[in-house]
C-alpha cells in the first residue's frame, strides 16, 4: 500500500544555499542564477525522495484508512521531531483527538513511531472508509543548512552540477549521460527503506 502523504508546512529555506551552489557550478549569468535556485529545490527534492528522509524541518501530515494490528505507527520521512496530533474520523465524518497519553513519541527509532501507551489500545471507533486516520508530525534535521548531514548536501551539489551541465535528456544523434551514479551512492548508506 503507498503512503498517503501531505506536505502541510514546506521547508523555510534550502540545505543548499544559492551561493553554495553557484561557486559549485561557478555560474555568475543573472538568468541562470533564478534556473539554479530551480535545481536546488529539485536536487533536494531528489535526495529526499531517494532517502525516503527529511533534510529541513517541514510538517507533514500521514493518512491511514485503519488502525495497525502491531502497538506502533512507523512514520515517515526520518528523522521524527514531533507528533503534533493523532486525529480519526468516524463513519458519520466526525473528527475525534486521541489522547496523548494514549500514545508515546519515539523519535529515536529510523523511521520514527508512535507507540501505545501501558494498557493502551488503538481507538474501537468505526473509521470512515478512507483517510480515517490523520496523524500531522514534524520531521527534519533541523532549520539550517548546516544541521543537514554533509553526504546529503555534497550529493545535492553534484546533482545540481549534472543539470546544470546536461540541460537536455538527449539530443539529435547524443543520448545524454545518466545521472552520476555517485549521486545515489552517497545516499544509499543512509536510505529508509519505506514503510
Amino acid at each position: 500500500m503507498a503512503l498517503k502523504l501531505k506536505l502541510v508546512v514546506p521547508p523555510e529555506i534550502e540545505p543548499v544555499t544559492l551561493q553554495e551552489a553557484n561557486a559549485h557550478i561557478v555560474e555568475e549569468n543573472q538568468d541562470s542564477l533564478i534556473r539554479v535556485s530551480e535545481l536546488i529545490v529539485a536536487a533536494r527534492e531528489y535526495c529526499e525522495r531517494f532517502q525516503e528522509r527529511q533534510y529541513i524541518t517541514a510538517t507533514w501530515e500521514l493518512w491511514l484508512d485503519s488502525w495497525p494490528s502491531r502497538e506502533y505507527i512507523s512514520i515517515p520521512r526520518p528523522p521524527l521531531q514531533t507528533v503534533l496530533s493523532v486525529k480519526y474520523f468516524g463513519s458519520d465524518g466526525k473528527e475525534h483527538v486521541m489522547k496523548e497519553t494514549d500514545y508515546i513519541t519515539d523519535p529515536i527509532s529510523e523511521p520514527g513511531r508512535i507507540v501505545l501507551n501501558h494498557n493502551k489500545s488503538w481507538p474501537s471507533c468505526a473509521l470512515r472508509p478512507v483517510n480515517g486516520i490523520a496523524i500531522r508530525f514534524v520531521a527534519g534535521y533541523g532549520d539550517s543548512p548546516s544541521d543537514v548531514p554533509r553526504v546529503a548536501r555534497q550529493a545535492i551539489l553534484m546533482l545540481i552540477g549534472h543539470w546544470h551541465d546536461n540541460r537536455e535528456a538527449t539530443t539529435i544523434g547524443v543520448v545524454a549521460r545518466e545521472m552520476p551514479f555517485s549521486v545515489n551512492s552517497l545516499l544509499w548508506p543512509e536510505r529508509v527503506m519505506p514503510v
